[in-house]
């Protein structure tokens, strides 16, 4: 399997994955304050949202690059 179909596929995931979910988020820990000994700290949850457009794009993109990929070889 060459590199180009391998690209392809995972484009074709991501795309697909980003369509179903919308977003992701995590969790960031920041250091807020730090006296002497004592640290206070905060967790900050941080929410990422994925466009539509972004999903197709990615699914047409490694689709195109699927068909490119095996006329080639």
């Amino acid at each position: 399997m060459n590199p180009i179909k391998i690209v392809a596929i995972l484009l074709i995931v991501g795309g697909a994955l980003g369509l179903a979910y919308g977003s992701f988020s995590y969790t960031k820990d920041t250091s807020a304050v730090k006296i002497g000994p004592i640290e206070l700290s905060v967790k900050e949850k941080e929410t990422i949202n994925i466009p539509v457009w972004a999903g197709v794009a990615a699914i047409v993109a490694g689709g195109l690059l699927l068909a490119m990929g095996s006329k080639r070889g």
